[in-house]
């Protein structure tokens, strides 16, 4: 996606799909095509869930159409300078409970959030951005779309053709980088919790 992402390096071999993939606010404006923006959600379809039961669900509104602001109205006001520029943006709600029982589903927004990742990388890939946000009104979000109790707003991802850093508030310029990760031995215990 940039230069910039050759800042990060692994402790370890891994793929660098996913070394490179980070969460750009440098978004061009152009529009994405139906193909391309529906080929994201092909490869979220494909994430692991608990008894296949695919909580995932995703609204998506594309940039100057009438639902537009649906979902941008919701967006903290930090958001939405950068996010003026996507090409869509997409509301990510998982479903609480199983279709085949209709019992609550304790790893819904875990299985939700494999999905986001597999759009991520897809995006990635394909030199698109895909930038998650919690920093939205989730209440505002419910209704603006009549979402029933049972399923849960997750989070709002901006989608577009990555633009130029420059054209960002100064601000955002400043935080405009892939950022690190802790060390491996900082998030992992052989045998014990040790945090």
């Amino acid at each position: 996606m940039s230069s910039e992402k050759s800042i990060r390096k692994s402790e370890l071999p891994i793929t660098p799909l996913i070394l490179n993939r980070w969460s750009p606010r440098a978004l061009s404006g152009e529009k994405m095509g139906d193909e391309e923006l529906l080929s994201l959600f092909e490869a979220a379809k494909w994430a692991p869930s608990a008894f296949n039961s695919q909580p995932w669900r995703f609204i998506y509104v594309k940039n100057g159409t009438p639902s537009w602001d649906k979902i941008f109205s919701t967006l903290a006001n930090g958001n939405k300078i950068w996010t003026a520029k996507a090409a869509a943006l997409v509301l990510v709600i998982s479903r609480n409970n199983f279709e085949y029982n209709d019992r609550p589903n304790p790893t819904a927004s875990f299985d939700c959030g494999a999905a986001w990742q597999s759009l991520a990388l897809e995006a990635s890939a394909r030199g698109l951005v895909a930038h998650a946000m919690s920093g939205f009104d989730f209440d505002a979000a419910r209704a603006n779309f009549k979402i029933p109790e049972d399923y849960q707003p997750e989070v709002v991802v901006a989608l577009g053709h990555l633009g130029k850093k420059d054209d960002l508030p100064e601000d955002f310029q400043k935080i405009e980088f892939p950022s690190d990760r802790k060390k491996v031995q900082e998030i992992i215990s052989e045998g014990e919790f040790k945090w």
